[in-house]
């Protein structure tokens, strides 16, 4: 029988869109509790791939009680501890979800003058495509390229996001993938079979936790 490990992994190369990075207009960075998405972003600001960098995010579910401050603020810290100046970075501490983080942040953007063209948006390795077409639906017409912290799903649980939660955050977030869609959070996009066929099995095996339930 096919391990819970490896039906999760195969949605999460699924959720990875593999873009190559090139220069932008600005890094948006989304907030979360896993700060290495900060450390991602400050790397793509320190290869010079554009100007500014945003941070977006306010307290969460899994950062309330955790962070001191919003998820912008904390991310930003690291960023700045990583070698990118404050003034290159703008703090967007409201969002509560993806929705969110594309409208504050692109009001936060108009305020400084800027309508960026080209985007990088850093996030969590399992959300990259619920990034993407969250972003395609809510501000299209812009070019975007999704990051997210290169590390292997092997070695990607950590003592806050152990391996259980990430598998069911996975099986949520594809389902989102497919039920998004018609409720106008995110552009269509096509589900191979053997990706569904994973996320019904691990469905079955009691991964719910993460589920849109109508």
């Amino acid at each position: 029988m096919t391990s819970d490990f490896d039906l999760a992994q195969i949605l999460w190369h699924y959720m990875h869109m593999g873009h190559e990075m090139q220069p932008s207009d600005v890094i948006l960075v989304l907030g979360s509790n896993d700060l290495r998405v900060a450390e991602q972003g400050a790397d793509l600001f320190l290869r010079g791939l554009a100007p500014r960098i945003v941070f977006s995010g306010s307290v969460g579910r899994l950062t309330e009680g955790v962070f001191k401050k919003s998820e912008a603020e904390c991310f930003a810290e690291v960023a700045i501890a990583k070698g990118v100046p404050a003034e290159a970075i703008l703090i967007e501490p409201r969002s509560t979800n993806t929705g969110d983080n594309i409208a504050f942040s692109r009001e936060l953007l108009a305020s400084q003058g800027i309508d960026p063209q080209r985007l990088i948006i850093v996030q969590k390795p399992y959300m990259e495509r619920r990034a993407y077409a969250t972003f395609m639906n809510f501000w299209p017409g812009k070019d975007i390229r999704i990051s997210s912290p290169p590390i292997a799903f092997a070695d990607y649980p950590t003592p806050e996001l152990p391996l259980k939660l990430i598998i069911n955050i996975l099986v949520g977030d594809v389902q989102r993938i497919r039920v998004y869609p018609a409720k106008g959070f995110q552009i269509p996009q096509d589900i191979p079979d053997d990706v569904w066929s994973a996320w019904e099995e691990l469905v079955a095996r009691g991964y719910t936790g993460h589920l849109v339930r109508d």
